[in-house]
This record gives C-alpha cells, sequence and structure tokens, in this order.
C-alpha cells in the first residue's frame, strides 16, 4: 500500500474516531436524552448541512489533509534513506551534507557503521591481496617462467605455423574458383574456417600463456604491451584509453589478470572485428571496461555454467570491487569492473 495513502487512511479513521467521541461527551456532559439528543442534532444546521454530517465532512478533511502532509514527509526521509542504500550498494561515499532529521538519526547513524565496515573489509581484502600478490611473485620459480616460455615458443613456431601455413593454402584453393564440385568447395570453406578459428584457440592459448605477473611493471605497462603483440597478432581493430594511476601490488594483479581472461574470451568466441579497452581512475574507482562488436550471448545462461566468467567475477570481489557484464546476441559485449581505491584515505589518516 502507498505511504501516503496509508497515512492518509490513518488519519482519517482516527479523526473520525475523535469526533464520534467528542459527540459523545457533548451527550453525557449535557445529560442529553439519546433518541431526543440525536434527532437535535441531526436537525442542527450549518449551512445547508446537518451538525452531524458537517463533523463527518470535517473530520474527513482534516484526516485527509494530516494524513496527505505526513505521509508526504515519511515518504520523503524513506525516498532518503532509499537513496543512500542505492549509494552504498553500488560502492559510493554518503554525503553528509544534506539536512539531517532526528527521526532518523539512528539509522544513519548505523548506514555510516554499515559503510565504513564495508570500506575496512573491502580495504583488509585489498591489503591481503597485495601480501598474497608479493608472495606470489616472490615464491615463482624461474623454471616454472621458463617452462611456459618453452611452451609458449614451441607451439609458436610449430602449431601456430602449420596453421598458418594451412589457411593460406586453403585460403588459395578457395580463391582460385576451379571446383565446379559445389559440395566439395563448401566443405573446403568449412574447413578454412575451421583452420581460422583454430588460429584464433591458439592465439588465446598463448595469451594464456604469459607470465601470470607483471614482474615489475606498472599494470598500464602490462596492459599496453599485451594489447600491442595482440594488435600484431590478430586482425582486429583495438582502440585504447589507458591512464596513469598508481594501485596496489594486489589490485594490480587481479585487474591483469581480469583482462588476460577478457581477451581470451573474446578471441575464442566473440568474433569480433574490433575491441575498445578502457583503463581510467576517477572518483576514487578505478574502472576497467573491455567492449566488443561479437556475436555476444545471453549472459544469464552463462552466467553461473562459464569458469572464466565465474573466475574474472571472483578476482573483482576479492579486491572489493564489482564486476558487471553486458551482452546479447549480435549486438556484442561489454565487461566492466570497478575497484574502489583506498590508498588516498590511508595516507589522509597516516
Amino acid at each position: 500500500m502507498n505511504t501516503i495513502f496509508k497515512h492518509i487512511l490513518t488519519a482519517v479513521v482516527c479523526s473520525l474516531l475523535l469526533a464520534i467521541t467528542l459527540v459523545l461527551i457533548t451527550f453525557f456532559a449535557f445529560s442529553l436524552d439519546e433518541v431526543a439528543g440525536w434527532k437535535l442534532l441531526w436537525q442542527q444546521k450549518i449551512g445547508d448541512l446537518s451538525f452531524l454530517l458537517t463533523i463527518v465532512v470535517i473530520a474527513i478533511m482534516f484526516g485527509t489533509i494530516i494524513g496527505y502532509i505526513t505521509g508526504w514527509y515519511w515518504k520523503q526521509r524513506l525516498t532518503q534513506i532509499d537513496r543512500k542504500l542505492d549509494v552504498m550498494i553500488k560502492g559510493g561515499k554518503l554525503s553528509t551534507v544534506e539536512e539531517s532529521h532526528k527521526e532518523l538519526d539512528s539509522i544513519e547513524h548505523r548506514m555510516y557503521q554499515l559503510q565504513e565496515k564495508i570500506r575496512n573489509q573491502a580495504e583488509n581484502a585489498q591489503r591481503l591481496a597485495t601480501e598474497r600478490a608479493n608472495e606470489r611473485e616472490q615464491s615463482l620459480q624461474e623454471i616454472v617462467v621458463q617452462e611456459r616460455n618453452r611452451l609458449a615458443r614451441e607451439l609458436h613456431d610449430s602449431v601456430s605455423q602449420q596453421l598458418f601455413a594451412a589457411s593460406m593454402l586453403m585460403s588459395a584453393i578457395n580463391e582460385t574458383g576451379s571446383l565446379e564440385d559445389q559440395g566439395l568447395k563448401k566443405q573446403l570453406e568449412m574447413v578454412e574456417r575451421m583452420i581460422h578459428q583454430s588460429q584464433l584457440e591458439m592465439r588465446a592459448l598463448l595469451l594464456h600463456l604469459r607470465p601470470v605477473a607483471l614482474k615489475g611493471k606498472t599494470l598500464q605497462e602490462g596492459v599496453e604491451e599485451l594489447l600491442l603483440e595482440l594488435t600484431q597478432k590478430v586482425p582486429m581493430e583495438i582502440e585504447t584509453k589507458v591512464e596513469d594511476f598508481k594501485v596496489d601490488k594486489g589490485v594490480e594483479d587481479q585487474l591483469f589478470r581480469i583482462l588476460q581472461e577478457s581477451l581470451s574470451n573474446t578471441l575464442r568466441h566473440a568474433r569480433a572485428t574490433t575491441l575498445h579497452v578502457l583503463l581510467i581512475e576517477r572518483d576514487d574507482t578505478i574502472i576497467l571496461r573491455v567492449t566488443d562488436n561479437g556475436i555476444g550471448f545471453q549472459a544469464d545462461a552463462v552466467k553461473t555454467s562459464s569458469y572464466g566468467m565465474q573466475n574474472m567475477r571472483e578476482r573483482a570481489y576479492e579486491v572489493g570491487g564489482t564486476f558487471k557484464i553486458i551482452s546479447l546476441p549480435n549486438e556484442g559485449t561489454r565487461l566492466e569492473v570497478k575497484v574502489p581505491v583506498l590508498r588516498k584515505e590511508e595516507n589522509e589518516r597516516d
């Protein structure tokens, strides 16, 4: 039931009860005969209306006005609370400039306490992620890195080159146009598409074989190097906007891994021709956005079953961030990760 309507109904009922109470008090105070008294009150007129009907109308009007005013007042207060809760859910910072109301002081105080608790949890999560990232980087054995690089080189020099040669050969055969058997021609074209898809799968695999840590590079340097390599190997138009900012090592590591996973998914599944990568900091929030114009998918259908999607979501949550992906069939895909920056507040407290 609407808040204003509930207050109007309550006020009208209370006003009618008050009016009835006053009439009964009048009866008892002046010792009026019950039948004669009611008849006298009904016959007594104020203007064209009887006295009793006038009391009822006044009570209803008074209750409606009071109910509307109180209902509107509390609706505004509840809307204010709802707006602040929405800001908290989206990871924003509550404003303390708004007008304060004594009726809501306790609730607003608890909301600020809850926000501070959430920020402390995000701060601790980021600190733990930074510590784990440093430990992983320090404990990374050189033999593991060498093995990954060796495997990547062998795949690139053998399988990848063979796939490229097969792709060129199939293209040359299909472009000659000398085949008269249309069924065979369609099969050869299908083989060419399969080889092309295998090339994309191989490039995605080589992308995964890159060292998992940034190894002394900043997040921006790692992203630019990764995208430059992708531009050289994949026939795709790539647009980037990467701004300079400083962030904890743990956050850098997780954002870089999310970007790797996202690019790998794009290469393997999207069939995209353009890719946009955005990495900026706005209002103490880091924003990573990856957009392609590929075939898209039903986001709700794969949200729970995709390991890669779940992996990216968990990485974002691990550093106190949010993860959102929007995709529709034949309309492309947009992935967005937002992570709050807590370093500035720490420096101010220091």
